[in-house]
């Protein structure tokens, strides 16, 4: 793809990632809420320039070479950046996001997933779509859940939390397309 396209939802727009959307990550992300269920690999304490060095070393890199699809999630009313979603060419991780404390519970990632899955089933044209969550993410599992994904597989796994059991949830194409009514 060479284009990553703007999506509206009814509340939110959820626009192509860019470096200059670092600085909103950095004051976003850092904080327990978010980060505790996120790979072992996301630095903790996350230092004054982890946004920056993972956006221009890592996120822009993968979209440029066509394995990740970056947006950050934006308030439609105001445009405010609330958090981000992310898509993977990767097998057992092919969708991962993180959402602002102060927007947590509210239905909005749910609302960004809906587009997000859309966009890997229709225009990616992927078949399957997996998603790793820790054992103890309840919010995620919720979603995974109202979206008609299966759990299919759990795994030791590494948290920034620590260790515990790492869920693998999937949806097939056909079964999307049956929850969608198409």
């Amino acid at each position: 793809m060479d284009c990553i396209p703007t999506f509206t939802t009814e509340r939110l727009i959820l626009t192509p990632l860019q470096l200059e959307d670092a600085a909103d990550i950095q004051q976003l992300f850092p904080h327990w809420e978010v980060v505790r269920y996120l790979n072992h690999l996301v630095p903790w304490p996350y230092p004054a320039d982890g946004a920056l060095t993972h956006v221009r070393e890592r996120s822009l890199p993968a979209i440029a070479k066509g394995t990740e699809w970056h947006w950050m999630v934006r308030l439609k009313a105001s445009g405010q950046s609330i958090g981000s979603i992310s898509l993977y060419d990767t097998p057992g991780n092919n969708r991962g996001f993180w959402l602002a404390p102060a927007w947590q519970g509210l239905g909005y990632m749910s609302e960004a997933c809906e587009v997000i899955n859309r966009y890997w089933f229709e225009t990616l044209e992927r078949p399957l779509m997996q998603v790793p969550k820790a054992l103890d993410n309840q919010a995620s599992r919720r979603i995974s859940e109202r979206e008609g994904m299966r759990l299919v597989e759990v795994q030791k796994g590494r948290f920034v939390c620590g260790e515990m059991d790492k869920q693998i949830w999937e949806l097939r194409r056909e079964q999307w397309q049956a929850n969608q009514g198409v």
